[in-house]
This record gives C-alpha cells, structure tokens and sequence, in this order.
C-alpha cells in the first residue's frame, strides 16, 4: 500500500526492486539497497523482492499460460502482481551468467510481468500487462569488462531482448540500463564506493524523471 501525502497529495511513486541473486551478501544486494536508499533520499518509496530470499519459483505452470481457458494466477504470482500493481518504476538488478540474466529471473518475467498476456495481446495492445505505463530500469554487474562482452555480443543482445523488447512489449514508458563489470569478490573499498556511486546517479536520474514527467501532467491538465 503507497503511503499518501499530506495535503490529500498524490502518493509519492514507488520503486520496486526485483533482486536476483542467490547470495543474501552479495554485491548485487548492497546495489538494491543503494538503489532504495537514494530514492527514499528523493521521498520517494521504495522496496525490495528478493527473489531468492522468496524462493519464487520461475517454472510456468500449464494452467498459467494466457490461453489457457482456466487461467488463474498461482497465489506466489498473485502476490508479486500487487507488489507491481503500484509501482512508478520497476528495477531490475541482476549478474549477468552466460550472456543472459539467471533463469529465476526470466521465470518471473513469464510467470509475473506475462500474467495472462499472450502474443496477441502484445501485437494488437487488446489489454495491458502489470508493467504498462511503468519505468524499467536494469542494474547488471559481470566479473568481466564491458569491452569483453561487448566483443561477444552479449551487451547488445541484452539491450535488445531484455530492455528494448520488454519496454515495447509490455508498453513501458522507458527503459535505462546501467552495466557495473569488472565486479570480483577481492574488489577495493574505493571501486565499491565507486560503483554504488552510479547506482545513485541512476537512481537520483529516475527520480528527476518521474518529477518532470508529473509536472509535465499537471500542466497538461
């Protein structure tokens, strides 16, 4: 539930962090909870869903694909749905393994962001997913440089199919990626400060956004 303004204001926008790592002590943790702590710095709310701490579960169920005749959300499902259902901007932050993002979650675009949105529903827009009109914003780290995986193409794969195409697909907004490499376990304090640094730039720039794009509205109006 987004907390009102005083004032009878309008509530202020919520961030939702998607958090896909297996260890609770990771790099890509403290770059969540970088993320949310600058935000909140803007007054805006902010949370994290732990994928694995959840222990959500990526497989999509038969009864769960959009043309199935019975669909139903499964109740893990339903949940993450109004964990998104208020949200002004989703984030993902996640390593990059093998070129891609870990399966978990590529299980929780199908099973959550696809609720009952098929490929014609993407084609003709007859009906909108949990992520229409939302902020995408990606958070990567590799232990290899940018210049490495740009060489092997997996950057701008990743751009294409899990920026550019989700933003597209499910009618976001926009979508920002920001890449953080070269992230190895004996890391200096001054490279982590460094790097956390950008997460608050990233953050501090999706706040600024939403401010214009509410200013931009109420002109409008």
């Amino acid at each position: 539930m987004r907390k009102q303004s005083p004032n009878n204001a309008a509530p202020e926008p919520e961030h939702v962090v998607i958090l896909c790592h297996p260890d609770p002590e990771s790099f890509n943790g403290a770059v969540a909870q970088a993320y949310c702590d600058a935000v909140r710095a803007c007054f805006h709310e902010a949370r994290i869903r732990d994928l694995y701490g959840l222990n959500f579960d990526p497989v999509l169920k038969s009864s769960e694909q959009p043309s199935a005749a019975d669909f139903v959300p499964s109740a893990d499902v339903a949940t993450e749905l109004d964990a998104l259902a208020d949200a002004s901007v989703i984030v993902f932050v996640y390593p990059i393994w093998f070129g891609s993002p870990p399966a978990m979650l590529k299980g929780y675009v199908d099973r959550v962001l696809g609720a009952g949105f098929g490929h014609r529903s993407m084609r003709e827009r007859s009906r909108g997913s949990v992520a229409q009109g939302k902020h995408l914003v990606s958070i990567t780290t590799s232990g290899n440089s940018s210049q490495w995986l740009e060489s092997q193409g997996a950057m701008v794969s990743l751009h294409n199919v899990f920026d550019t195409y989700l933003a597209n697909a499910f009618s976001m907004a926009s979508h920002a990626h920001l890449h953080l490499s070269g992230i190895v376990e004996d890391m200096s304090v001054l490279t982590v400060s460094r790097e956390l640094f950008r997460v608050t730039e990233i953050a501090d720039a999706t706040c600024a956004k939403l401010l214009d794009e509410t200013a931009w509205q109420k002109n409008a109006v």
